[in-house]
Parts: C-alpha cells; sequence; structure tokens
C-alpha cells in the first residue's frame, strides 16, 4: 500500500513520463513588486501628471514640425539669416502653444479615464488590487480581515457620536511559485497593507476552478483513456472528482490531490458507480499529471434502481398524501432591512471532519476536512422554493470573492421562516380549584435561518432556529448519497474477509464512516468577560435521621481558570456546562449566563496516533474553551489541506492560557458514526443531530406570560383514521 504521495509518485514516475502530458498554460500570479508598480500606475494623479508629460511632449514635436513649415509672407525680401531667425521663433511660439494644449489634453482626458475606471472598479475591490490575477489563478478569499472586537463594541455603542464606520479589510491568500501569500487588502482605499510569505505546514483551501482543471486533466491524459478503454466504458460517459490526500508523516509534500472517477451511462447518481482501481495523482501547482495508477480491474456497479429524479421514478407517487401549507395571514413576525434580520445572531461552523474506514489503497487517505480543503460556505447552493423552505420563507442572496477575485452570487442561498409545527411553547390545566377548571396554552412560533450546503457527495442542512425563550437551537440534517465501493459479492454470507462497510447492493458497499461537525460560539453573555463554569451533579448519602430518605443528589460548580480545565469529554457523569457573566448578577443573586444543551455523545474511535486523528485532535473533546484571538476561527488551521495537527485548535489548548473572567470563546463538536444501511442506498433520507443554547438566569422571570395565543383555524387533516 502506498503510504503518501511521494511514494505513490516515486512507483508511477515512469507511467507518468512516458505518456503525453496535455499542454498546460501556466498560471501567473503578479509578484509584489508588480502589484506595487500597478497600484502606483492606478493612482489618478500619478497618471494624470505622467499622461500630461507625454501630451506635452507630443505637442512639443507638433509644435517644432508646423514652426519648420512656417514660411514668412515677405520671404523673397528676408535674407537667410532673417529667414532662420524667423523659423526658430515660429518654431518656439508653436511647440509652446501645441506643448501646453497637449499636456492640458492628456491631464484632463487621463483624469477623467481614471475617475470612470475608478467607478467602475468600486465593486470589485480584490480583483483591482491584486491586479493580473487571471481567471483560474490560485486565490483564496478567506472573507473580512476583522477589527478587532474592542473597535466593533466601540464602534457599536457610539453609534450617535461617530459617523466614519471601521475599517474595512480584506485577507487574500493567493498562491504562487508554491508559495502562499497572506495579503491583507484594505477595501476602503484600494491598496495592499501587508503582504505575507506562510512558511509552515500544509496548503490552501481549494478553489472550484483547480479541482474542475484537475478534474478534466484525467480525461484528456492516454493512460487514463486505455485504462477505460480496457474496462469497456465509454470515455463520454466518465465524469471525475479531486479528492485532497491527508497527511500520513511524509517529510515533504507537494500540492496535489487524487481524481477518481465514476461512470454515468443512463444514471445522474454516478456516486453509486465508481471506477475502481485507478488513480491519478495531479500537482495543483502545475496542474499536470504526475503520477498514474491502474492497480485492478474491477467492473462498476450497476446502475439499475439508482436514479433518484423525480422524472426516472417509473412507480406512481403517493396520491394520498395530501398538500400542506404554511400561510401567514398577518405576515412574518420579522422584519429585513436589506441584508439585516432583525432577530438573529450567528453561529460559525468551524470545521467538518469526515474520516472514512475503508484502508484499501483508493480509500485510506479519504479523511476530508470539508471546511477547510473544499469551502463548507463555498459549497452553499440556491434552495428551492416550497421545498428546501416553506411557503412563508424569504429568501436571501449570498455572495462570495471567486478565484480570480471578482465577486460571485449565489441566489436564494437562505431562507428565513416561522415555523409552527405543532409544538407547545408552555401550558397549564389547573383542576385544584374547586368547580374551576383554567387551561392556558401558548403554540410555539420559532424563527428559522436555513442553508445548505453540497459537499461532494453530502448534502447538510443547517437550521439556526431562534425560540422565543431565548433558546437558539441549531440543527444539522445529512441527506445526498453515500461513498460506496464496488466488490465482487453479491449476498453478505459470501463475505470472508473485512470490506470495511455495509453491503447495499449487488456488488456494492457503503464503507463506515464519521461527520464532526465543530461550532465556534463566541456568546458574550450580557458583556465580552465570561466564564467557564461547570456544574457537576452528585450523590449525597443522607446522614443521621434528618430524614427517612437514604439519598438525594446535590450541585457542586467549578469553574474552569484556564483552558485545560474546560476541556470536557462529555457522558462521563451529569453535569451542566454554562457561560456566565461573573459581573453581573440577577436580582435574586444568580449569575446571567447560557447553558449548553448538547446532542448525542459521539467521541472519535480511531487512536490518538492515528494520522488522521493528529490532524482532527479537536474531536477529541466534545468541548473546549479558548481566549477570544481573532485568528483562531478555523479548529482544523487555517491551512488544513495536508496538515500536520500543528496549528489546531488541540494545539492552541496547549498554551493553557487563562479563561476565567475573560472574552472568551466556547467550541463544540457535534458527532454521527455513520453505520450505512440498505435504506441509505440509492439516496440517504435525512438524519439529523442538533445542540441548544439555553438561558440560565439570563432573564429575572419566565419572558412569555405576555405571548399571545394563535387563533383557532381548522384545515383538513393530511391522514385518516379507521377502527
Amino acid at each position: 500500500m502506498s503510504t503518501g504521495p511521494d511514494n505513490e509518485l516515486q512507483n508511477d514516475s515512469s507511467s507518468a513520463q512516458e505518456a503525453p502530458k496535455p499542454a498546460i498554460e501556466p498560471i501567473h500570479l503578479p509578484t509584489l513588486e508588480e502589484i506595487r508598480g500597478q497600484d502606483i500606475w492606478n493612482n489618478c494623479a500619478v497618471r494624470s501628471v505622467v499622461s500630461g508629460v507625454m501630451g506635452g511632449g507630443l505637442g512639443l514635436f507638433m509644435g517644432l514640425f508646423l514652426g519648420a513649415l512656417d514660411n514668412p509672407i515677405m520671404q523673397h525680401e528676408m535674407t537667410g539669416r532673417q529667414q532662420l531667425v524667423y523659423q526658430a521663433k515660429q518654431m518656439g511660439r508653436r511647440s509652446w502653444s501645441s506643448c501646453k494644449a497637449f499636456a492640458v489634453m492628456g491631464f484632463v482626458f487621463s483624469a477623467a479615464e481614471c475617475a470612470v475606471e475608478k467607478a467602475r472598479a468600486k465593486h470589485d475591490i480584490t480583483n483591482t488590487v491584486v491586479a493580473g490575477c487571471v481567471t483560474g489563478g490560485t486565490m483564496s478569499a478567506r472573507g473580512l480581515d476583522e477589527p478587532e472586537k474592542s473597535i466593533i463594541l466601540s464602534w457599536q455603542s457610539n453609534l450617535d457620536q461617530i459617523s466614519s464606520t471601521p475599517p474595512r479589510r480584506a485577507f487574500v491568500i493567493a498562491r504562487t511559485d508554491r508559495e502562499s501569500h497572506e495579503i491583507v487588502v484594505d477595501l476602503s482605499s484600494n491598496t495592499i497593507l501587508s503582504d505575507k510569505v506562510y512558511d509552515g505546514h500544509g496548503y490552501p483551501i481549494q478553489n472550484f476552478g483547480e479541482q474542475l482543471d484537475a478534474s478534466k486533466l484525467a480525461l484528456s491524459y492516454a493512460p487514463f483513456i486505455a485504462s477505460i478503454e480496457k474496462r469497456g466504458l465509454k470515455l463520454e460517459e466518465v465524469v471525475c472528482m479531486t479528492f485532497t490526500i491527508g497527511w500520513f508523516g511524509e517529510e515533504k509534500s507537494r500540492r496535489v490531490v487524487r481524481v477518481m472517477c465514476y461512470y454515468l451511462d443512463g444514471t445522474v447518481n454516478f456516486y453509486m458507480r465508481p471506477i475502481e482501481g485507478i488513480t491519478v495523482t495531479v500537482d495543483l501547482d502545475e496542474m499536470k499529471i504526475v503520477g498514474y495508477r491502474d492497480r485492478v480491474m474491477v467492473p462498476v456497479p450497476k446502475g439499475d434502481g439508482t436514479n433518484y429524479r423525480e422524472s426516472m421514478q417509473h412507480e406512481p407517487s403517493d396520491s394520498r398524501r395530501k398538500v400542506t401549507e404554511g400561510i401567514q395571514s398577518d405576515g412574518p413576525s420579522f422584519t429585513l432591512d436589506g441584508n439585516i434580520v432583525r432577530y438573529c445572531l450567528i453561529i460559525s461552523l468551524a470545521e467538518l471532519f469526515v474520516p472514512y474506514m475503508d484502508l484499501t489503497e483508493e480509500w485510506y487517505y479519504r479523511t476530508f476536512f470539508d471546511a477547510d480543503e473544499y469551502g463548507f460556505g463555498l459549497c452553499a447552493v440556491p434552495l428551492v422554493s416550497l421545498r428546501d423552505c416553506p411557503e412563508n420563507a424569504v429568501f436571501m442572496d449570498g455572495y462570495f470573492t471567486s478565484q480570480d477575485g471578482t465577486p460571485g452570487r449565489i441566489p436564494n442561498v437562505l431562507c428565513v421562516f416561522e415555523k409552527k409545527g405543532g409544538d407547545i411553547l408552555w401550558r397549564h390545566t389547573e383542576m385544584g380549584i374547586p368547580g374551576e377548571m383554567t387551561t392556558e396554552v401558548r403554540p410555539a412560533v420559532n424563527l428559522v435561518v436555513r442553508m445548505v450546503s453540497t459537499v461532494g457527495n453530502y448534502d447538510y442542512i443547517v437550521d439556526w432556529e431562534f425560540k422565543q425563550t431565548g433558546v437558539i437551537k441549531i440543527t444539522v440534517g445529512m441527506t445526498g448519497l453515500l461513498e460506496v465501493r464496488r466488490s465482487v459479492y453479491t449476498h453478505k454470507d459470501q463475505i470472508q474477509e473485512e470490506v470495511y462497510g455495509t453491503m447495499l447492493a449487488e456488488n456494492t458497499v457503503g464503507a463506515h464512516h464519521d461527520h464532526f461537525l465543530i461550532f465556534n460560539l463566541d456568546l458574550d453573555v450580557d458583556g465580552d468577560d465570561n466564564s467557564f463554569v461547570k456544574t457537576n451533579l452528585q450523590k449525597s448519602r443522607v446522614t443521621g435521621n434528618n430524614s427517612p430518605r437514604k439519598s438525594y443528589w446535590t450541585v457542586s460548580s467549578e469553574t474552569a481558570k484556564t483552558k485545560s480545565d474546560a476541556r470536557v469529554r462529555l457522558g462521563s457523569g451529569p453535569a451542566e456546562l454554562l457561560v456566565v457573566n461573573p459581573n453581573k448578577k440577577t436580582k435574586v443573586g444568580n449569575y446571567v449566563g447560557y447553558r449548553l444543551i448538547p446532542g448525542s455523545v459521539t467521541s472519535p474511535l480511531i487512536s490518538d496516533d492515528d494520522y488522521a486523528q493528529i490532524r482532527g485532535a479537536f474531536t477529541k473533546y466534545n468541548v473546549w474553551v479558548t481566549p477570544y484571538n481573532k485568528s483562531e476561527k478555523w479548529a482544523g488551521g487555517l491551512y488544513t489541506d495536508q496538515s500536520r495537527g500543528d496549528d489546531n485548535l488541540a494545539t492552541w489548548s496547549l498554551r493553557n492560557r487563562d479563561i476565567e473572567n475573560k472574552d472568551i470563546v466556547l467550541w463544540y463538536t457535534l458527532g454521527f458514526h455513520h453505520v450505512p444501511c440498505q435504506e441509505d442506498f440509492p439516496l440517504m433520507p435525512t438524519i439529523s443531530e442538533s445542540f441548544e443554547l439555553r438561558p440560565a438566569n439570563f432573564f429575572d422571570h419566565n419572558p412569555l406570560l405576555k405571548v399571545r395565543p394563535s387563533k383557532e383555524i381548522t384545515s383538513p387533516a393530511n391522514f385518516s383514521l379507521s377502527r
């Protein structure tokens, strides 16, 4: 088995060298000197002066030429010396006049042209500043370079007195000459503030252009074409995808991906039809094939029954199910001001770690970090009205920076709606008063913000749900398509060795794998300075004769002082986890706070010394707490592709900084162990997990007493009852 890209390159170099390679035009990104030179030329004043000087020079020569052609009226009465003096004076007058005229024209026209260009480029800041970056160039715009939190809070608290906004800057990673440049761009002045070359391990996030270009290389590569023909497959029915290769102890590495291919031939569900045994390795920096291996011939699984499109379903749909509608006759309770929702809080997904458990040569390296190798947000897709979101939803577009620096748009990438699904907000029926029965019920109406990100074969549905109780609930639903492997077996009873998965259909095995989603929760409970408190529920024995009871449970609280105190493995005992403000108390003396209500507890099952787990060590604990640091956003590090675990949440925690009464960040990992079953084939029904952030002494009393009951509306049921 190959242990990494370098070994594969060594083993298969002869194959890669003998075959003709497609001509790939090299990608050139500008050097810092070129960018600065372009910045100087983009300065309107500099350009206008230069144009004026050039115009003046042209006018000077024009004047000299015309003056030389100018003959005096009394030429026949003048001596040769007098004619020469006259022409010299005329040349001087005309050249000076032309010089001034052309200089003014050059200055004015250049200034006007520059002003027009600046106006057009106002919404294309990154492309203007990082000049010369071409389509397909290796750029990874990581978003805004956020101001320090203190600046933001000061600005927010003094909006009436401050007219200027905080500085707006972008953070860009540009890859050129096998180096990663970290560039900070001032969006107000269109200037580069800094350009630092990264010298650590790992590579930046891949952009879509690179993935597409790398996938195409295989389809024009002679050895690959021969392998497809040898299998009796049609090249036009082959589609290819890129896979990151991870890290398995190599001292040196190249920025490469492996290309794996699939077969269509009558189905859009190509993930169910992998072409096993062929591996193509592509160097992304050079954009060329550097390794090729055709290890074994395995027939492609059948396509029968794999197509999930509605038009391809031969059995009629269930007509008994009536259409359900969600209509708010009085309109929604939230308001939109442009792209601002007057209701919600954003909590960020810091990484999505998906290690597969298949150890075969084409699979062992599939240990994906979907957020920072591929881009979870960049993989967001448009939502479908009435299917992804209910009828009362309001849609919002999303914008991102494409690989050439130009803005891109994803329509309907978010939907916002109020959900009234029959849940009860609160209720009570009182029958203790003689002769009376009092019932009060309030239905729950929650605000939901939804997005869907399709990362390869998986679709992740992320709901941020904001409840009237002050609870914030985050739910992640997983659906889409499994990664499957072709097997020689048609029945489970035939299997004699480890196949690393579940037999789903004839010759088709669904691989065991995990999903770990870690969230960055910067709560700032009633202010910046917070503390993390673990409240343990402990059994106590009754002593003496104070009570006929033998035991009870009591509560003891521990406030974490350093990061090592705040690493929590859930499931070891009953406990409540709180973030409190130790500087704010309620009227009766409790610290105001919020509780973390975890979902089901999932922990990694692979060993700590496994290379995949070294990189994904942030999954070792379910909860971490760190002091706020704006550079510590991504749990797997900024350069996750082929990272070595030396710059992630686990290594940050080793610094053991103080966290008591500090500006802190809570990290929570939501996990799934996925053992595929036949119901997941050929397309998975959605499975979901969630967690909540719940007020704990944040309010002085229940804030929901004044919630109005809803109107009584009678609607036909979507089902019938029979006895």
